[in-house]
C-alpha cells in the first residue's frame, strides 16, 4: 500500500473528443483504481466539442465533473480548462480513448512520493509494428523536442502524466502546446521522472493520430522555442531582424555609392536599388509586426482563457 499521507486530493483531467463508447469502461476502471488508493479524488472530463453524444454519456456517470465546449478548441485548451478547475494538489492527465491504462496511476504516485514534481509516461512498446510510418517519425520528433527544450524524455507526446499542481501555477497555455507542458514545468524548476506505461490500442473509434501530425509537431517545436525566448518580448525578436535588414540595406547603399563614385557604374545598371528598397520595406514591416505582436500579447493576457464553456455537469457521489 502506498504511503500517501502528503497527498490531500487527486484530480484526474481527461480531454475527450468523440469518445462516447469509451466513457463507461474508462469511468468504471478509474473509479475502481482511485477508490483503492483511499485518497480523496475527482475526475474531470472536458468535452472538446464532441458531436457523437460524448457529453450525454458523461451525464450518466457518477462522481465526475464535466465541462463542455461549444466547438473544438483543441487539446491544449481542454487541458487548461481541466487543470484550472482542478481542486487536487496532484493532477493526473490522460487520454480518454483507453490507450492509457488507469491501473498505471499508482506507478505515477510512487514517483511523486519520491519527491518528483512531474512524472511523464513513456509508451515504450507503441507502434512496434509500424516502425517506418509512425515509430521512426515519432522518435525523431521526440529527439528534436528534447534537444530544443533541454528536457530529455522518450515520449513527450504521451498524455499520461502527473503534476504537482504548484508546478503548473505559472503555466501559460497557448496554441497546440500540450506536448510541452512537462518541459515548461521543468524549465520553471520542477523535478521530472519518466516511467514506462502500458499501451493498448484503442477499442473504439479511430485514432486521431496521422503521419501529417508529425509536421505539426515540427511547427510546435519552433513555436515553443520562440515562446520560451521571446514570449514576453516579441519586439526583441522581430525588431532585431528588422533593424538588421535596415542596416544591411545601408551597407548595400554604400556599396552602390562606391560603384557609382569609383567604378563609374550607374545605379540603374544594377539590381542594387531594388535590393535596398526590399530590405528597407522588410525591416520596417518586421518592426511593425513586432509592435503588433506586443499589443496582441497584452490584449491576450487581459482576456484570460481562450475557450468558452457551454455546459457543465457535476455528477453526484
Amino acid at each position: 500500500m502506498l504511503s500517501t499521507t502528503d497527498i490531500h486530493k487527486i484530480s484526474v483531467v481527461i480531454p475527450v473528443l468523440n469518445e462516447r463508447e469509451s466513457i463507461p469502461e474508462l469511468h468504471k476502471r478509474l473509479a475502481r483504481v482511485l477508490i483503492e488508493l483511499r485518497i480523496p479524488y475527482e475526475v474531470i472530463f472536458v468535452d472538446d466539442g464532441s458531436t457523437d453524444g460524448t457529453f450525454d454519456a458523461l451525464r450518466s456517470c457518477r462522481r465526475v465533473r464535466a465541462f463542455r465546449f461549444p466547438r473544438n478548441y483543441g487539446k491544449t485548451a481542454a487541458l487548461e480548462c481541466g487543470i484550472r478547475n482542478a481542486e487536487g494538489d496532484v493532477i493526473v492527465t490522460m487520454d480518454g480513448d483507453l490507450e492509457n491504462q488507469p491501473e498505471d496511476i499508482p506507478l505515477f504516485l510512487e514517483k511523486v512520493l519520491e519527491g518528483y514534481d512531474v512524472v511523464s509516461g513513456w509508451r515504450k512498446n507503441r507502434w512496434y509494428r509500424q516502425r517506418f510510418t509512425r515509430r521512426i517519425p515519432s522518435e525523431i520528433a521526440n529527439w528534436l523536442i528534447s534537444k530544443t527544450t533541454g528536457v530529455a524524455l522518450h515520449d513527450h507526446g504521451c498524455m499520461f502524466k502527473l503534476f504537482r499542481k504548484n508546478a503548473l501555477d505559472s503555466m501559460v497555455f497557448l496554441g497546440d502546446m500540450h506536448r510541452f507542458i512537462a518541459a515548461y514545468a521543468v524549465q520553471q524548476g520542477a523535478r521530472i521522472a519518466e516511467i514506462p506505461v502500458s499501451f493498448v490500442s484503442r477499442k473504439y473509434g479511430r485514432s486521431k493520430f496521422g503521419l501529417s501530425r508529425t509536421f505539426g509537431v515540427m511547427l510546435d517545436i519552433l513555436a515553443f522555442h520562440f515562446f520560451r525566448k521571446y514570449a514576453s518580448r516579441p519586439m526583441h525578436f522581430f525588431g532585431r531582424i528588422g533593424f538588421s535588414s535596415i542596416a544591411l540595406s545601408g551597407v548595400v547603399f554604400l556599396w552602390a555609392l562606391y560603384l557609382r563614385l569609383f567604378m563609374d557604374t550607374h545605379f540603374s545598371r544594377t539590381p542594387l536599388p531594388i535590393l535596398i528598397a526590399i530590405l528597407i520595406v522588410l525591416g520596417v514591416t518586421l518592426i511593425l509586426l513586432g509592435l503588433m505582436a506586443e499589443m496582441i500579447l497584452r490584449i491576450s493576457y487581459k482576456e484570460g482563457t481562450r475557450y468558452e464553456i457551454s455546459d457543465q455537469y457535476h455528477g453526484k457521489p
